[in-house]
């Protein structure tokens, strides 16, 4: 059972936008097994259902990155891009106030990549070869006429109806996947809007994680092909996380006895 709320404006208090926690039962008799701070969660499955989605989407040769966005799921997606894109040379982070992306920027100085804020989003997504964006955004800020041939674009924040990031070129023009169909296409604006208005069908949808993983979606299919990818999250990966962080809890606890 998950517990959550959102206060947009909690990033001008130093505050997390969305905070809550989850209860996780023991499914053979109801146990209750842990208590995980949802932000936790949150955090761990975003990144890994994105950068899931990339390998199979993004150019494994990709050397720019640009995140739009400086929150939470931002932080996570620094370090889970550049682990599974260890190619990656420069991340570019791009935020609404130019101070939050200077200060996530701040926290990778040491990194062995280049980490920087940016002010200039169009500019910035001319030239990346990975774009990954994590907004409360309800209109779009992403625009199909930015893409340049071969780019992957992540597209995570909208996850209601009312909510969109990429414009209908963007949605429209590029090869769109999900990660799954049964979580995304009726439910969330990135796609149930441009449905609505005859830009896209639900047939446009070429595949999700399933297909792609089992190989019935082929994935990237040349450098030039822009792909999309619509992280839409669901309950069931929620679950995987908080079985998987509880595991680990439990296993160190025992390490530690």
């Amino acid at each position: 059972m998950k517990s959550v709320s959102v206060f947009d404006e909690n990033p001008t208090h130093r505050l997390p936008t969305i905070q809550g926690a989850m209860f996780v039962f023991e499914p053979k008799h109801g146990r209750l097994d842990a208590i995980i701070d949802s932000r936790l969660v949150t955090e761990l499955k975003t990144a890994a259902d994105s950068v899931l989605g990339a390998r199979f989407l993004a150019r494994p040769d990709s050397r720019s990155l640009l995140i739009v966005g400086a929150g939470t799921v931002a932080r996570s997606l620094v370090t889970a891009y550049q682990a599974l894109f260890p190619g990656l040379e420069r991340v570019s982070i791009w935020a609404r106030r130019v101070e939050q992306s200077t200060a996530l920027a701040r926290e990778f100085e040491t990194e062995p990549f280049s980490v920087a804020a940016v002010s200039d989003l169009a500019a910035a997504a001319t030239e990346a070869d990975i774009i990954t964006s994590a907004t409360m955004a309800r209109e779009p800020i992403l625009r199909g006429a930015w893409i340049k041939p071969g780019t992957h674009v992540d597209l995570i924040g909208a996850y209601k109806a009312d909510m969109r990031e990429a414009d209908d070129a963007l949605i429209s023009s590029g090869s769109l996947y999900v990660d799954s169909r049964e979580t995304t296409i009726n439910h969330i604006g990135e796609l149930t809007i441009p449905i609505a208005s005859g830009v896209i069908t639900a047939d446009t949808v070429k595949g999700d994680l399933y297909d792609l993983v089992q190989g019935r979606a082929s994935g990237r299919r040349s450098d030039d092909e822009i792909t999309v990818y619509k992280n839409g999250g669901g309950a069931h990966m929620d679950l995987m996380i908080a079985h998987y962080i509880s595991g680990k809890v439990v296993l160190r606890a025992d390490s530690s006895s």
